[in-house]
């Protein structure tokens, strides 16, 4: 995936376009969030009774938006951050990844 490829984080809501959607979660209606160390897993929800976050749908174009101001707020992010986020692929995770996105900062 090229390293162009990126989310936002803003109000709570984690804002993917449609490009990524089409490429990693096709045909989905769920994702979860996980934590694992200073990433940030994006993983897809095959079966919806898994529970997860919706992918809601944002626009006329396509791009989704998961609502979770809970989980954000359980990593110490406030509902006022903001930041874009470079994402990747991890195929032995199954996950699209955010790497280092909750380091501590000084």
């Amino acid at each position: 995936m090229s390293s162009s490829s990126c989310v936002t984080v803003r109000r709570g809501s984690l804002y993917i376009s449609r490009d990524l959607c089409e490429r990693y979660f096709s045909g989905l209606e769920a994702v979860i969030l996980l934590r694992a160390d200073h990433d940030l897993m994006i993983m897809p929800v095959r079966h919806a009774a898994a529970g997860g976050y919706l992918l809601k749908l944002r626009n006329s174009v396509g791009d989704r938006v998961v609502t979770a101001p809970d989980f954000f707020r359980e990593q110490g992010w406030n509902d006022d951050h903001r930041q874009d986020l470079p994402v990747f692929w991890r195929t032995e995770r199954a996950a699209l990844c955010a790497t280092g996105v909750f380091e501590v900062q000084s």
